[in-house]
């Protein structure tokens, strides 16, 4: 059997009523008005932060016993989902201490990627395959080793093959999550000319022999697939 008062039962007046057993004839003053109680809830439920009891009463109808109230409220929503307590001399519906499990939510934490990064990004992005020399000379700068290491630890770059030049260094291209994170079915779909000066990105007349260049997910005739070296001790990012 449920022991829970329900507001039903308020409002049906056998919790709270008029008259009460025990009760000598005339009106109870101690009595509470269920439509002032209906008026309460439906304040403390769409507040936004806790309110006091003075606000309550400016809310209320006049004469309203706000202290009796909140006080009978808060035993309507004992052993509840919710429950009104009592914060910073404030009141506010709360979740059950014990069900705030249910609410938790895991997240991953979001990193701001820094100006490197998203120039890295972008230049493996529309040039791929391309190595860490082909960067650093497509941004001219030198590339910190760091900054490859995290667009692999978000999962938006990998190591694609290695190219058939003195070294073999290996090349970088985007992954799967690169492409669903943006919204795109395939490299190709990357934004082109048309749309990267429609953004604001480049200027209306481009400088003389600027292109864009056109990336694949399929090898190219100068690379190789990419084969794990046995394990060494030292950085683990595969020397160029």
């Amino acid at each position: 059997m449920n022991q829970v008062i329900r507001l039903a039962d308020v409002m049906a007046g056998k919790e709270f009523g008029a008259e009460r057993e025990g009760t000598s004839d005339g009106p109870d003053p101690t009595a509470i008005n269920p439509e002032h109680m209906r008026m309460l809830e439906a304040i403390l439920f769409a507040a936004a932060a806790p309110l006091d009891e003075k606000s309550l009463t400016l809310s209320l109808p006049q004469g309203a016993e706000v202290s009796v109230l909140v006080g009978e409220l808060q035993v309507i929503y004992q052993g509840r989902g919710v429950n009104l307590v009592r914060v910073a001399e404030k009141w506010q519906f709360r979740t059950a201490p014990d069900l705030a499990f249910l609410l938790r939510k895991e997240q991953p934490e979001q990193k701001r990627l820094s100006r490197a990064a998203i120039e890295t990004l972008a230049i493996i992005a529309y040039h791929q395959p391309v190595t860490r020399a082909e960067i650093e000379d497509i941004r001219g700068v030198a590339l910190s080793r760091g900054t490859i290491d995290m667009l692999m630890e978000i999962g938006w770059v990998r190591i694609r093959g290695r190219k058939r030049t003195p070294g073999r260094p290996v090349t970088y291209g985007t992954t799967e999550a690169f492409l669903v994170h943006f919204g795109l079915e395939k490299v190709g779909d990357l934004p082109g000319m048309d749309e990267l000066r429609a953004a604001g990105f480049l200027e209306e007349i481009p400088s003389p022999g600027l292109g864009i260049p056109q990336p694949s997910d399929q090898l190219a005739p100068d690379e190789e697939p990419y084969e794990e070296a046995p394990p060494a001790t030292g950085p683990h990012e595969p020397i160029e």
